[in-house]
């Protein structure tokens, strides 16, 4: 790569941006506002140039693609180095949570926090946790990796415990005893590998370079409970069912900007935990335990299906749909096909910008109507055209309809996992049919019929709103026929009132406009042409196969650039 530091730059500037903003509690908070936004478009820029920069690596037949450009002696005792780099998985997750946090601030600008909590705050927390998420992305050293996965929790715990909403306390201990309880079993799995990688090399290494050379001459029982440690703590940020509940609780009382990155970027350290650690590093074991994570996988797509269709709280809802995505996720990961896991790393970044866009006009929509109860909206797209159709547009991209970005990720899972595991992905395909009846049930809900909903109609007002009728129209009179008369005398009654609309409950205004069209515009734009993406991701995980010791069941004659032209 070039000699810039992007890794660096891109891992420090939102933490200092964050204690900048945070040393702001007595300026304005328009200007502590548009400080944080400024570092994260920053941040967003340099992930631009660190993508082309890639590319560019690869374009030149680079046999390597992992570029890791930082490498100093850390822990010298036990051979730990704080190592970052980058390959086209990270780079991916890395551009992902580059340009979605300045989406997150952008949404979050009139976010109503709890008494006492200040807007510098907020906005601190959020480049803090976004520095985290870089940092897990692009550690290259397993102990480094598992020092960030830890602090990642720091951050997050305190956006939901003390700027989330009434249950936050309760939101907040869970999340942070079941991720304590992952963080735990993962550091004894990296004891287990640093002493199983002594009993090979001269002494023990957490060097994920040299683990990957030596992978394959750890007995195999030893890598079974070395990657079931691993995979417990992966499995509850993912999060898979049963390790699940957590998530809908603190997705629901985060504020909408902290929800949408728990969301959209924390939960895709699960399934780059075992891309990026299990599969390369376990080998043997991931192979044996295939079986438990296809399993896992179609439970979730089930399960969260059905629980999501009979949400009443609307982020939990989308909470919902976000763990029946990643059974996608991770059955794509196991199926050991190119196609699959090409499929599955895309569906991580197709994820975070549907469910994002989803998250984000919810939390306006909630906004309005400061109520997440499903039953208290409906008809909004009558009042709320533009709001309404993107509304559309999310449920159209969480079904995966053709043409927009989660298609061509859930089809590559599907036919990759049906190549190796057709039964699975048979099941799997039911997924398809219930998200449809989850989804467009909350639509049509919401948005379609008459106006109704104790958000949207309001209730403490008359009928009429002064003699002219309902907003400012006079009442329209039918003949009503005098009964056992005919062509008689008719008595006139007024028409039925349109109930009269809640004040403040408006369309989106031009700077929510703003913040949600570059997530519409990527939607379209992945769906129709993800080639771009799938250059950078095919190396890597050609490599990751490699790594596992397994191969396509066919001669590799598929184009897994098809799907962009």
């Amino acid at each position: 790569m070039s000699s810039f530091p992007y890794l660096l730059v891109l891992l420090l500037l939102p933490l200092v941006g964050g204690i900048v903003v945070a040393g702001m509690g007595g300026a304005p908070v328009r200007t502590a506002k548009f400080t944080a936004l400024g570092f994260s478009l920053v941040e967003f820029v340099i992930a631009v140039l660190l993508w082309f920069d890639y590319r560019s690596l690869l374009a030149s037949g680079s046999a390597e693609p992992f570029g890791e450009v930082v490498k100093v002696a850390w822990i010298r005792s036990f051979g730990i180095h704080f190592a970052l780099g980058a390959d086209g998985i990270s780079l991916i997750l890395i551009a992902m949570t580059c340009f979605l946090v300045p989406i997150v601030l952008g949404a979050s600008w009139e976010e109503k926090l709890p008494a006492g909590r200040t807007i510098s705050g907020y906005f601190a927390l959020l480049l803090v946790f976004q520095s985290a998420m870089i940092g897990v992305f692009a550690a290259t050293d397993v102990f480094l990796f598992y020092c960030f996965f830890e602090v990642m929790l720091i951050p997050m715990y305190f956006l939901v415990g003390y700027f989330g909403g009434p249950r936050r306390a309760y939101a907040a201990t869970k999340f942070f005893l079941y991720s304590l309880l992952g963080g735990l079993l993962m550091l004894a799995s990296v004891i287990g590998l640093y002493v199983a990688s002594g009993h090979v090399l001269p002494e023990g290494t957490l060097d994920w370079e040299t683990l990957r050379s030596i992978a394959h001459q750890i007995p195999e029982s030893t890598q079974v409970w070395i990657f079931l440690g691993f995979a417990v703590a992966f499995a509850i940020k993912a999060p898979l069912v049963p390790f699940h509940t957590w998530l809908p609780e603190a997705g629901a009382e985060a504020p909408t900007g902290a929800s949408t990155l728990l969301v959209t970027t924390m939960d895709k350290v699960g399934t780059f935990g075992f891309l990026r650690i299990c599969l390369p590093l376990l080998p043997a074991a991931s192979q044996k335990l295939v079986w438990l994570f296809l399993l896992l996988a179609l439970l979730g797509i089930v399960y969260a299906a059905i629980v999501a269709a009979m949400q009443t709280d609307l982020k939990k809802f989308v909470t919902f749909t976000s763990i029946a995505h990643f059974g996608f996720i991770v059955m794509g990961v196991f199926a050991f096909t190119t196609q699959a896991m090409a499929g599955a790393v895309l569906y991580m970044l197709n994820h975070g910008i549907a469910t994002g866009l989803l998250f984000v006009i919810v939390g306006m929509l909630i906004a309005r109507g400061g109520s997440r109860q499903v039953a208290d909206y409906g008809g909004v797209w009558k009042i709320a055209p533009v709001l309404g159709g993107i509304f559309l547009v999310a449920t159209m991209a969480t079904l995966a309809l053709p043409g927009t970005n989660s298609f061509v990720s859930e089809f590559l899972v599907l036919i990759g996992t049906f190549q190796r595991h057709p039964a699975w992905a048979i099941i799997g395909t039911a997924g398809i049919i219930l998200s449809s009846v989850y989804v467009l049930w909350i639509f049509q809900r919401t948005m379609t019929g008459p106006l109704r909903g104790a958000a949207v109609v309001d209730t403490g007002s008359a009928a009429y709103d002064g003699d002219d009728g309902p907003r400012g129209r006079a009442p329209e009179l039918e003949p009503a026929p005098t009964a056992g008369s005919s062509g008689g005398a008719a008595v006139l009654v007024a028409a039925p009132a349109e109930p009269k609309v809640k004040a403040g409950f408006g369309d989106l205004k031009p700077r929510e406009i703003a913040v949600v069209a570059p997530l519409v515009a990527a939607i379209i734009f992945l769906g129709i042409y993800p080639k771009p993406v799938l250059d950078v991701i095919q190396p890597t995980v050609t490599a990751t196969m490699h790594a596992v010791g397994v191969s396509d069941l066919a001669p590799a004659t598929q184009n897994l650039n098809g799907g962009g032209n």
